[in-house]
Order: C-alpha cells, then structure tokens, then sequence
C-alpha cells in the first residue's frame, strides 16, 4: 500500500507541483492534500464552525464618511456578519501534515458571463444572495437583486487563469468560495493562507487552506486578503474593497515612468537590441528574396520585384508573424537583410507602454487624442485618487478595464464600479481607460446611433527621418445595439468586435459608402476634416514614439520597416475657442494585423505596402504620406 501511495503523490507532484511552490503551500502538506483531493475528503467541518457575531460596535468608532461607507451595504445598520473559528477541541498544529483543507466554490465564472448565469441557473441567485447577505426571497430572480450581487460580488471573488490553451481559455477565471470560505475574515496578521488550486484528474479548482500557526479552540481563521502586498498604501488601495477609505491626498497625475522602467521591460522581452549600421544601398532593379511565414502575403503578394523563397539564410526580407528578437546578430551578420519589424516597438503595440509615451505629447494627463490612461500595476493610488475626485465633483466614472497584451476586446469590462476594477488587477497584468462617454455615433437604419470603431492600416517606413504612410482605406466595426450608457456587460451594445463572437451578426460597410453617409449625417464636419484631426495625433503619436534612443523610444534601425493597423473612435469635445469638436481618440496600435479583409477587397493591397517599404516607390500605391 506504502508503495502505491508513493506512486500516487509523485503523480501528483508531477501535475501540480509548480503550482503548490507558486502558492507557497508547505509541501509537509502535499501527501494529505493528495489524498484528500482523490478521496473529495472535506473535512474542515470537523476543525472549524461558523460564527454570527454583530458589526456595530465596529461601526461605532469610525468616523462619518466611512459610517456613510458601512450604510451603503446590502445590510446596514446591525446586519448580520460571519467568522470562522477554530472549533476543534484540541486546536490545529500547523506541524501536523493533515492540517490542510479543501473549500470547494459555490461559483465558478467569467465575468462577462455573471448576469447570464446568475438569470438563467436554477438556485444561484437565491445562494448568492444569501451568502453576500442581500435579501432575496422570490423563486423568480428580479434584476434588482442581480445587480446588487454583480456589484458585491467583488468582495467575494477569487480568480485564476490557466496556462495553456487557447487566447480564450486563458481568460481569467473568478470563483466565489463555498459559505465556509466565503466567511473567512481578513487580517493584516493572518492565522491562514488560501490559495486556488486547479486538480486535473477532475478539471475542478479547488482552494487550499493551511495553517500559519498553531491555534487553540477559538482563535479565529483568517487570511490577508492583500497577500504578498508590503507597499503600505497599495494595501490600503487592494483592501479599499472591504476597507472604505479615501486616497485623496495622491496627486492622480501620472508623469512619463524613469528610464529604469523601459530598461526592465527590455530585459524582460529578451530583445537584444542592434549595432549601428550603415543604411544598406540596394540596386535599382534589384528583386528582393522575401521568407515569410503569413498566408495572406504568400497568397497576395505578386509584384515582380519579390519573389519569395523558403530558404531564410538566403532572404534579402524576412517578413514574420512572431516578433523578432536577437536584431543584435542580424544587424552585426546580416545589416543589408530587411525585416518587417523595430526593436523596441512594443512601446506602441502593448497598452501600457503606450500611454507612458504618450505623456510626452501630453504631459502627466496624457494627450488629447488618447483616453485618460493608467496602469493598473504601478499607477493604482493615482488612479483611485483620480476615481474619487471625479465622483466628488459628480463627473463621469464609467472606465474600461483592458488586458496589456490581448486582442480582440478579450478580458475586456467595462464599469462604474471601483471594486470591481481595483480586484481585476488580480487577475492579469491591465490598464484603466476613461470609457468615451459621449462617442460619435453612426446612425444605423436597423437598429439606431451605435458607437463604431475606424482602423486605419499606417506604415513606417523609417524612424530617422520619420516616414510614416496611411493605406488609402480605412475599415469601419459597428455595435449592433444603439449606445446608451447602460447594460455595461452588453458586449453589441459597447463593443464593435464581431467578426469572432459566433453567431453574431456583423455589419460591414466600406469606406467609400461611409464617407457619404456619414457627411449626411454630420453635414459640419466633412471627412476630410475628420481625417486630417486623425493623421495629426498619428504623427503626434509616432513623433513621440522615435524621440528618444531605445529602449526608451523605437529603435532607429536602418533595415527595419513596419506595418502597424491602429484602432481609434471619435468622441464629442470641446475646443480651447469653446467649439464643439470631433477628437479622435486611439484605443490600440496593432503588430503584424489581421489583413484578411484589406486584401479580399483590394487586390494589390501587399503590392502597395512591399513597394512603399521596401522599394521606396510610393507612385500608383495607395498611400498618403503623413510624416
């Protein structure tokens, strides 16, 4: 038995131990949470018990503001409030290799999928209700009440994210822990830790709980629900959730991060960056060899001056779909070889890095053409400072809660609840956007105004000069509900990203048919006008992007070129003269993008960009130079 045991453990250390060490779960308790876990064995009913006690006394001692803060929960005044003791007659020794348990979830979601569930899955409303402690007592679930656990259920929820699969399998998890694990209290000095832990023979997550200490019959379980978190006031911030409290006295300004930060995230990509070079001198005729691994240059590509060939030691342009990394070797190997990406452009195409350059054309707010922008991971007190304020001075707090590094409105919320963005910074790298409140909308006949998006494809041909190109076309996405500020989680209603949700429809219509139709819509603002605002923040954009040395800018690489599609809206302003203005606002700046569409309805669309990039022939392309 001894024997098969040893087996079974080394099975499970194989599966999850990266995962126990991540967690810190001492691995004294590894052979009794295997066990456990193959034996569903949840025995933390025989160590601990559930306690009510009464929450005024603490309420007493607070000042007003936090007291208005208190009345605002779901059960004010003297409502009930749980702990967990240790109800075990001989307490818990945290040397006994048992002393781990498993608390199960009572719900498992995404977040944009919370209202569809808790409306459509037999019991979780009415469970919900009464674990948050919010009164609930029909069978029917009314949308007061659901809305009133979307807006607390913050407090309660933990969330992982899973490392393998696909862009829409790794995002984040959120769980509500059964009513035991719900009702463990915080702690800046915990008795306990808690972390998830995902059991593959069964896809089912789990938490595991474990003892900091020895406790005697009574002492109360607890966790820090800050866990890891030493900075004093980002505590303060993460704890804000449970612990009302004001951050007022932080300045929300949000200057341009040192040198230091864009060194680490150099270091981090593993990029090594090129020696100098000479710009490489081609023959006029030449026809340049190109290696590509993208199906839709392979397929469009047919100007005669390229051919391509499957031998990259011999390629004159190497144009991939993965980014590029040791320019180092081939600028000191290869300086004449061309490749369709810049060191150090990350600083355009990952959102973070993006609103950090940008202050420099817009100082510590940011420019007028991107929306107010912080960074959930280092900027948090500023943007709660900037949260508050605004709700003091009754302002617009709607804000959109976005992933660094995904596409396609992935792991994307939308909310005017500060919980719920202070918590997502758990779940992945993000940054905070002022949600455009007011956007200009497109009048559809089927459905009404509905917000839409522009993507412009641009080129950058060289960052010293700077040449910089538009394509000719623009392409339009349009919501598919009319835009009001309201249903937040309603993704047609917010989001303009159709082309990979099944089964929903997407209304296209091209540029050439948009112009017209838009002009008759807002006869004061030509396109022409429109446009002109846009290419201005574009080269704004790119301008501040080159002005600095890598890595603290887009390196000056002779033998680099580059294609970048940038998604961008209009929003309703105010000029500095007091007129009402059209200001576009860029929402991403893409790598390597999806062409798909650019080529299916013009032909010669890679023709126009390799002979633009490559050729320095702009003549007979679709292109207008905008640096």
């Amino acid at each position: 038995m001894a024997g098969e045991g040893e087996e079974a453990l080394a099975a499970f250390v194989a599966l999850h131990g990266a995962a126990l060490r991540a967690s810190r779960v001492p691995t004294q308790y590894w052979e009794s949470l295997s066990r456990k876990l193959r034996g569903e064995i949840f025995d933390a009913g025989d160590y601990f018990g559930i306690m009510q006690v009464e929450e005024v006394d603490e309420v007493e001692e607070v000042d007003e503001e936090i007291e208005e803060q208190f009345k605002k929960k779901p059960n004010p005044g003297n409502g009930p409030c749980f702990k967990v003791i240790v109800t075990n007659e001989n307490g818990l020794q945290a040397s006994n290799p048992d002393s781990v348990f498993l608390i199960d979830h009572a719900w498992t979601y995404r977040a944009e999928h919370a209202r569809h569930q808790l409306r459509h899955v037999p019991g979780l409303l009415h469970r919900m209700a009464n674990l948050m402690g919010i009164p609930f007592h029909g069978e029917v679930p009314d949308e007061g009440s659901i809305e009133q656990v979307l807006q607390e259920m913050w407090k309660y929820s933990q969330t992982y994210q899973l490392s393998q699969g696909t862009a829409e399998e790794k995002v984040p998890v959120w769980y509500i822990m059964d009513e035991f694990g719900s009702r463990i209290q915080h702690s800046d000095q915990p008795s306990f830790a808690a972390a998830p832990l995902f059991y593959m023979p069964q896809q089912i997550a789990y938490t595991v709980l474990w003892p900091l200490r020895d406790l005697e019959t009574g002492d109360e379980v607890t966790r820090d629900y800050a866990y890891g978190e030493t900075d004093r006031l980002i505590r303060k911030c993460v704890l804000l959730p449970w612990v009302p409290t004001e951050v007022l006295d932080v300045s929300c300004s949000t200057p341009e991060p040192p040198d230091e930060y864009y060194q680490a995230i150099l270091a981090e990509n593993k990029e090594k960056l090129p020696v100098a070079i000479n710009p490489p001198v081609y023959a006029k005729d030449k026809v340049f060899k190109v290696f590509t691994d993208i199906q839709q240059v392979l397929n469009n590509l047919t100007h005669p001056r390229f051919v391509f060939t499957d031998n990259e030691g011999e390629a004159d342009i190497l144009y991939n779909f993965s980014h590029f990394k040791d320019y180092r070797k081939l600028s000191e190997e290869r300086p004449e070889v061309m490749v369709n990406q810049f060191p150090c452009e990350n600083l355009l195409t990952v959102k973070d890095c993006l609103a950090s350059i940008a202050r420099r054309a817009g100082g510590p707010d940011g420019p007028r053409w991107l929306p107010r922008t912080f960074n959930l991971q280092t900027e948090l007190p500023q943007f709660i400072s900037c949260f508050q304020q605004r709700d003091r001075r009754g302002e617009d707090n709607h804000w959109i809660c976005k992933p660094w590094n995904l596409a396609r409105s992935l792991d994307t919320h939308i909310t005017n609840n500060l919980n719920s963005i202070i918590r997502h910074r758990e779940s992945s790298p993000k940054v905070v956007c002022k949600y455009i409140e007011e956007p200009v909308l497109f009048e559809r006949e089927d459905v009404g105004p509905v917000k839409f998006d522009v993507r412009y494809v641009v080129l950058l041909r060289s960052t010293r000069p700077l040449r910089l190109y538009s394509y000719d076309v623009f392409w339009l996405r349009f919501s598919n509900r009319a835009f009001s500020l309201d249903d937040l989680d309603d993704y047609e209603k917010h989001f303009t990203v159709m082309n990979y949700a099944p089964g929903v429809t997407l209304k296209q219509v091209h540029c050439e048919d948009f112009i017209p139709l838009f002009e008759k819509q807002y006869p004061e603002y030509p396109w022409t006008t429109v446009q002109a605002s846009i290419f201005k923040a574009f080269a704004e954009l790119f301008q501040v992007a080159t002005s600095k040395p890598a890595p603290l800018g887009i390196c000056d690489y002779p033998s680099s070129r580059a294609i970048y599609a940038i998604d961008l809206m209009l929003k309703w302003d105010t000029s500095r003269d007091g007129k009402r203005i059209m200001q576009p606002q860029i929402l991403e700046v893409n790598f390597n993008p999806d062409c798909d569409r650019a080529c299916k309805y013009h032909p010669t669309f890679f023709n126009d960009v390799f002979s633009t990039l490559f050729l320095d022939e702009t003549d007979n392309c679709h292109v207008t130079r905008i640096v």
